[in-house]
């Protein structure tokens, strides 16, 4: 099935922070759309790369080599195994994620933060 997904209608069908919706699949990658406010937790992900794509606020990614500050219409990519930090520079920056469908948000941790299932939009 053909869908079409309206970021600003998404984004704003949910207030939680740090707790990535599924927006789509395409193969063997997920569509995500989170929320972030404030710092996350340091980790890493042992397989799978990250793309993090600021839609709105400003968000700094803390990598142990130096901090990357992240606008708006721009987005990093984090390769697998590179410990990292996400943080939000403004209230509540919203950041599309495309990851395989098998990222744990927390990485190779488990917090407060960890969601096992995630909610679909």
């Amino acid at each position: 099935m053909t869908t079409k997904v309206n970021l600003a209608d998404a984004f704003s069908s949910f207030t939680d922070h740090w707790s990535p919706k599924v927006a789509g699949n395409i193969n063997n990658m997920q569509v995500k759309l989170a929320k972030f406010e404030g710092k996350f937790d340091w980790h890493h992900h042992d397989q799978e790369d990250e793309l993090f794509l600021v839609v709105s606020g400003t968000m700094r990614m803390g990598l142990r080599t130096g901090d990357i500050d992240v606008e708006a219409g721009e987005f990093i990519i984090v390769p697998h195994g590179t410990e990292h930090r996400p943080e939000a520079l403004t209230d509540d920056c919203h950041v599309l994620l495309l990851e395989p469908n098998t990222t744990l948000n927390t990485g190779n941790v488990k917090t407060d933060k960890t969601v096992e299932v995630l909610d679909r939009l």
